[in-house]
């Protein structure tokens, strides 16, 4: 099925360390792909170095700013461009981050939990460490720091929330543990009123599936949690990837409207067909 575009709210820049290129490149692209409204979000400074190689640093933060600012007034009239960031949650981090939310006017942030303890999940160079551990664990570990995420209250939206499979690695079928790790994560985001990340990036990942799972989906819409769309793009051309994907997904689960953001108050989009 074909979608008319919806806003894509998860796109990085270089001063991530794993992205290419500018801001008015992927608003241009948004352009050239139809989309109305898209929002940079790149990977938050973190406090004591943590994660350091894999996010902007602290002194990089008002040239992100200033650039998406620039990018934002030039297209205004063509394309709306929101002002939005990637925080980590990480235990014990959350005052300092807090306080880089508190000094400035966001359009939104996006919580997204890429650590289990010291454990990069989701990092190639660490994917090795998967062969030590037990899978069941590990997604159950990463649905409660998710769900601990939603109930801080910091954050607007949740980022690919079953980020854990990335690399393909799956819990045992019918694992009791895991639905109830994910059902106590959804009932978080619920209690919360935070918005969940449908997100294409896992179709260009090794699980080749989007995030999350249809189980989550369809979970989620039935318990009235919102959706946003992202692509998690790292480069211009990848601006709206398999954004009618996960539109389908939403449709068949009953979801027809996906949340946009400005200045982390929410308006609702319908999902509509292209006739």
């Amino acid at each position: 099925m074909k979608y008319q575009p919806v806003p894509d709210y998860h796109m990085h820049t270089p001063r991530c360390n794993h992205a290419v290129g500018e801001v008015r490149e992927y608003a241009e692209m948004a352009i050239q792909r139809g989309l109305k409204e898209i929002g940079m979000s790149d990977h938050s400074p973190m406090p004591n170095g943590f994660d350091a190689a894999w996010r902007m640093d602290a002194a990089e933060l008002p040239d992100y700013l200033q650039e998406v600012e620039d990018v934002r007034d030039a297209l205004a009239g063509q394309l709306i461009v929101r002002v939005g960031l990637e925080a980590d949650f990480h235990p014990g981090t959350e005052d300092v981050v807090q306080v880089m939310i508190d000094g400035y006017a966001w359009d939104y942030v996006m919580g997204s939990v890429h650590y289990i303890g010291d454990w990069a999940f989701d990092n190639p160079d660490e994917e090795g460490r998967w062969e030590a551990v037990n899978v069941e664990d590990a997604y159950c570990d990463y649905f409660d720091l998710v769900a601990r995420s939603a109930a801080t209250g910091m954050f607007d939206i949740i980022g690919h929330p079953d980020l854990i499979k990335k690399f393909g690695q799956r819990p045992p079928a019918g694992s009791k543990r895991v639905d109830r790790a994910e059902s106590l994560m959804l009932e978080a985001v619920k209690a919360s009123e935070t918005v969940l990340e449908i997100s294409s990036a896992g179709l260009r990942k090794p699980v080749a599936e989007i995030y999350p799972h249809m189980r989550i989906v369809e979970k989620a819409a039935a318990m009235g949690i919102p959706f946003c769309f992202g692509s998690d793009a790292h480069a211009p051309n990848e601006v709206g990837y398999g954004m009618d994907a996960c539109l389908d997904i939403l449709q068949s689960c009953g979801v027809d409207e996906v949340v946009a953001f400005e200045k982390r108050q929410r308006r609702m989009i319908a999902i509509r067909e292209v006739t």
